[in-house]
């Protein structure tokens, strides 16, 4: 957590020998507009705190994920008090209220033009990020490929060793705080043009195919035993998915609605294959 800070003694309540933190300041800033002024620099603080990956939006803590929704609310703040600004960076030039990532040769990170990643995000050394996006509030693991139009929203936590392949989709969220981001545990897989939103978590190992859809409101279905299975919010460990559609009845009718569906799990066999790709042509997925 960014340093405690002080703004001195409050004369209508009893003084006491603890500081007020930049938690105590971005909470109580949240709740009333109107002492925004007096927590900017406890924001500013956080949001640093956040690129350096001091702090994050979102942590594992006895094997659940949890929200630290005060940052999220600093960078809801963030919004309000940084001002529009022209940023000239080489040939190209932008106009918004928060700069691109500084410093990434210290910090051992690959970014290949137009590449981007915004300033409040933290991406561990070894992170490649080709012509991507990484939002502000996101973290990335080390080992990780952000590939070719891959984007990751605001406040995604991915992994390390993790792919993202080509125009993969990776949703974000800062309201309501509290929400829980997209997580993308150490060394998933995530084929080309495939879309995860609405705070699920795809956990260790996982492979999703090629153009794969993944949300809270939509069943993902286990198709390797006798009955299928209906999980949702998760993708589980070493789990390898596929699109898929099943009947719906409507009105006017029935129709197929998509459903993905895990058809395989990865196992020492299959990951001790020269590549990851040869290990996806066992389950006949594209990546």
């Amino acid at each position: 957590m960014p340093e405690a800070v002080s703004d001195g003694p409050n004369t209508d309540q009893p003084v006491t020998d603890q500081p007020v933190t930049d938690q105590q300041l971005i909470e109580a800033a949240y709740a009333d507009l109107d002492r925004l002024d007096g927590a900017a620099a406890a924001v500013s603080r956080t949001i640093d705190a956040l690129d350096r990956g001091v702090v994050r939006v979102a942590e594992k803590v006895d094997g659940q994920w949890v929200v630290n929704e005060w940052v999220q609310r600093a960078i809801l703040l963030y919004f309000r008090i940084a001002g529009l600004e022209t940023i000239d960076i080489g040939p190209f030039q932008y106009h918004d209220k928060i700069p691109t990532k500084r410093n990434l040769a210290e910090a051992g990170i690959r970014v290949v033009p137009p590449g981007t990643v915004r300033y409040g995000a933290f991406c561990e050394p070894g992170v490649v990020v080709m012509p991507g996006y990484v939002n502000i509030g996101a973290r990335v693991g080390s080992g990780t490929m952000v590939d070719t139009w891959a984007t990751v929203g605001s406040c995604a936590q991915i992994g390390r060793n993790v792919h993202l392949s080509g125009g993969v989709g990776i949703g974000g969220v800062l309201e309501p705080p509290g929400a829980r981001p997209v997580i993308v545990e150490d060394g998933a897989f995530i084929g080309s043009r495939s879309i995860v939103v609405e705070g699920v978590v795809v956990e260790t190992g996982a492979v999703l195919g090629a153009n794969t859809t993944i949300s809270a409101s939509i069943p993902l279905i286990d198709v390797t035993g006798d009955e299928p299975v209906e999980i949702r919010g998760r993708v589980p460990a070493n789990a390898v998915v596929v699109p898929g559609t099943r009947p719906k009845e409507f009105p006017a009718g029935t129709y197929q609605v998509q459903c993905p569906l895990i058809v395989g799990w990865r196992n020492e066999s299959t990951d001790r294959k020269t590549t990851l790709n040869e290990a996806l042509r066992v389950f006949g997925v594209q990546a």
